[in-house]
């Protein structure tokens, strides 16, 4: 397990764990089933998962005798509270590493006199939270076309759906972006030059155009930012413009992570 750019715990580390809770478990859910008031059950309704917490438990810290304070100086440097959220990557035996987005909330170190001395501490536990729940592959990929092309795939390897981020370069009118997939657009009445870009964050719901916001200009057509995802498996996804906006140099690209439960 590495957390941040520089913590490794785990065999060959100081830092042994021998629990870890919440990493393949399913995060909690927030229910929109309402009961039905005519009938037997419920109307099923939207499932949305919760934060993912992560617990490192019964781990042991090994150092050299009398070593043992700088070495909790380091975990503690490492995990300190901080309001930005730190890679957390977690590899399991033979599975590929995944990686999510959290914060350390939680330190627990026993302080023993004899464990520190002969460099041994016992019983120490780590908690994590990662308000996004979904895990990701550690390599971001990316995919573009022309708008003489049109047309793209993207394969979200997991079994999530994942927010990609778009970005969209002029010179074009009307740009918009439809996923064949799940039925998705996203289409703004804007007019970039050459050069200018509108980037659309799916993960934040927001758009900007050479940094300012302009949510607004969405069209009717387009649907909510928040929406706009990769579905498990291959995306087509069709880049197109208004009629008459045809000039080659105009481009989309796409970033995205597969997405993992």
């Amino acid at each position: 397990m590495q957390f941040g750019d520089e913590l490794l715990l785990g065999p060959g580390t100081a830092y042994r764990w021998k629990n870890l809770t919440g990493w393949e478990d399913s995060p909690g859910v927030d229910s929109g089933t309402v009961n039905r008031s005519d009938a037997h059950g419920a109307y099923p309704g939207r499932l949305l998962a919760q934060p993912r917490t992560i617990t490192l438990d019964e781990m042991v810290i090994r150092t050299e005798p009398r070593r043992m304070g700088a070495t909790v100086r380091a975990l503690r440097a490492a995990t300190a509270l901080r309001d930005d959220e730190q890679p957390l990557v977690v590899m399991l035996d033979d599975e590929q590493p995944l990686l999510a987005f959290a914060r350390c909330l939680r330190r627990s170190i026993p302080v023993g006199v004899g464990g520190y001395a002969i460099g041994v501490v016992q019983g120490a536990a780590l908690m994590f939270e990662a308000t996004d729940p979904r895990r990701y592959s550690l390599v971001e990929q990316r995919a573009e076309t022309r708008l003489a092309a049109g047309s793209l795939l993207a394969l979200n390897a997991g079994d999530a759906a994942s927010h990609p981020s778009i970005t969209i370069r002029g010179p074009v009118s009307l740009p918009s972006l439809t996923n064949a997939a799940t039925g998705a657009v996203v289409e703004y009445d804007v007019d970039l030059a050459d050069g200018e870009t509108l980037l659309i964050d799916t993960a934040a719901g927001a758009v900007t155009v050479n940094g300012a916001s302009s949510l607004n200009t969405a069209t009717a057509r387009s649907g909510p930012e928040l929406l706009f995802t990769l579905a498990p498996g291959t995306n087509p996804l069709t880049f197109k413009a208004a009629p008459g906006s045809t000039d080659p140099r105009a481009a989309c690209a796409l970033r995205w992570r597969s997405a993992y439960w």
